[in-house]
């Protein structure tokens, strides 16, 4: 009997320590669309009751001045939102620092590490990757790249919450960041998928190391943590094989990630190319949302449909509603309080 309240109580510990292992929930009463306008490279922003049918924040202008805050090329791309995990409080976003607009060409040098007290000021820290191990806080861990000053993209990051990671000096508890980046002037034949850590501040960057290599271009991960099976479920962009979104799943965040099945993919847009995409779940809802765009028609379609408990199954897509030029974002739920803030001060009569 001793044995079997040993195993059970040992049991219920380790389903702790793994279901810490996520960024913070918290909110019933709305949702925030956080993303990057198809107007322009900025952020913007949307709310929604239900997280189906949104309202535009500041008539979908920026909700932000990406000229102070993406200190390379002056744009922003690709926003990730969640909340501050290690204490609760503030919130924590990353974009990609990219101006096609101005640059002309789809190549870019680094990502924004943002963060905020109430999802309106935000301060930023700038990583250009092409000044190498001057920006990372672990100079003596191994390059991914043989010369940083040659990278010429670094693309799609989110965040995902690890409390079990170990800094050199002990302590416990770091951002795991991950992205895509290519190195094609030193011959790299594709993007691949990388993951740093960012240290509680979020100012302090690792090094990139690999997170899967399949030998084809993967971009836009999406890293989610299930409690239906206690993995992490990841959906990304694949270029090989069959291109389109996938989905895949790990034990750990660092995996091994295996290649996906040709067969679980958002398959009912034929032959139309999509990307970004991002899934979240409605309150009281098992299953999940996916978002993601699809840009192989002009005007492009960003579509939201279900997917089951175990983030497959895909089905029913419906085009967003209410949102000014939606394009790759991400979605967090909100407190009657912060929805009621947000609301307030961007759309002020």
């Amino acid at each position: 009997m001793k044995m079997k309240t040993f195993l059970t109580s040992l049991s219920l510990v380790l389903s702790i320590m793994t279901l810490s292992a996520q960024n913070l929930q918290k909110g019933t009463y709305g949702y925030l669309y956080c993303h990057m306008s198809d107007h322009g490279e900025f952020t913007a922003y949307a709310l929604s009751r239900d997280g189906l049918n949104y309202h535009d924040l500041n008539e979908g202008k920026a909700v932000m001045n990406p000229e102070e805050l993406a200190l390379i090329e002056g744009g922003q791309r690709d926003a990730y939102v969640c909340r501050k995990s290690d204490s609760g409080k503030g919130y924590l976003m990353v974009t990609t620092d990219m101006c096609v607009r101005k640059s002309r060409v789809w190549f870019n040098y680094g990502i924004n590490l943002l963060k905020s007290d109430d999802l309106i000021h935000w301060t930023s820290t700038t990583f250009d990757f092409r000044k190498g191990n001057e920006i990372f806080c672990d100079p003596e861990s191994p390059d991914v790249v043989s010369d940083w000053s040659k990278i010429n993209r670094v693309w799609a990051p989110q965040i995902f919450w690890d409390p079990h990671y170990k800094w050199s000096n002990g302590e416990k508890g770091g951002y795991f960041i991950y992205y895509s980046i290519w190195s094609s002037n030193e011959n790299d034949p594709y993007d691949r998928m990388v993951y740093s850590y960012a240290d509680k501040s979020f100012t302090k960057l690792t090094k990139p190391q690999i997170l899967f290599d399949w030998g084809y271009a993967t971009i836009d991960a999406d890293i989610n943590y299930l409690e239906s099976d206690r993995q992490y479920h990841m959906l990304i962009k694949k270029e090989g094989g069959h291109p389109g979104i996938f989905h895949t799943k790990a034990s750990g965040l660092t995996g091994p990630w295996p290649e996906p099945d040709e067969h679980d993919f958002v398959n009912f847009e034929g032959n139309k190319k999509c990307e970004g995409s991002s899934a979240f779940q409605i309150v009281g809802e098992k299953g999940w949302r996916v978002a993601y765009i699809q840009y192989s028609d002009q005007p492009k379609h960003y579509r939201i449909c279900q997917a089951d408990e175990h983030l497959t199954n895909f089905r029913n897509p419906v085009d967003i509603k209410g949102v000014t030029a939606p394009q790759h974002g991400s979605f967090m739920r909100l407190t009657k309080k912060e929805y009621k803030r947000l609301e307030k001060h961007f759309n002020k009569k």
